[in-house]
This record gives structure tokens, sequence and C-alpha cells, in this order.
């Protein structure tokens, strides 16, 4: 039996550690290149929302006209999911 690597999802750096445990006992990692953005992460997600592939297809449908009830029914999230997530994905218009 050996030891799985852990990778970081973001730069794909070997440099993690273990940091901390979630609330369900889920071990948390945490990427120590000094030139990757990413917070501790979880290795397998139990809920498919934090994955990056579902946000983005949530930004796609949301680009090709899909309304938030119809993304959300697709993707087997929720609908206040879509809404945080384009939120945050929202920039505010530059004044000038």
């Amino acid at each position: 039996m050996g030891l799985e690597p852990v990778l970081c999802p973001t730069c794909g750096s070997h440099d993690v550690v273990k940091h901390r445990q979630s609330g369900e006992g889920k071990q948390r990692y945490k990427c120590r290149n000094s030139e990757c953005s990413r917070c501790p992460f979880i290795q397998t997600y139990a809920y498919g929302r934090y994955l990056p592939d579902i946000k983005q297809q949530i930004v796609d449908m949301a680009v090709n006209g899909s309304g938030t009830r119809d993304t959300a029914r697709v993707l087997k999230i929720s609908r206040t999911t879509v809404t945080e997530t384009l939120k945050k994905r929202s920039t505010p218009p530059s004044g000038g």
C-alpha cells in the first residue's frame, strides 16, 4: 500500500502540507508554493458546489442565457449556490 501524492489543484505543486481537519473530519491541505494563491483545500469534496469545474459551468450557463433555476436543476445544486457564485464572479463597473 503506497502513499497517494497530494497536488495543489491551482498550481500542481507537490509542496503541500497537512493543514488541520474540516468540521466533518476530512483532512485539509495547504500549498507552500509562495507564488500560489490557493487557500487551504480538501482533496475530495463531498458536495460538488466547491469544485472549480462546477463554478465554471455556472458562469458558462449564465453567459448562454440560462436562469438560476435552470442552472441549479441541471447541475443538481441549490439556487443560492448559483446566485452566490455569480455574485462572486461579477466585477464592479469601473468608474471613469
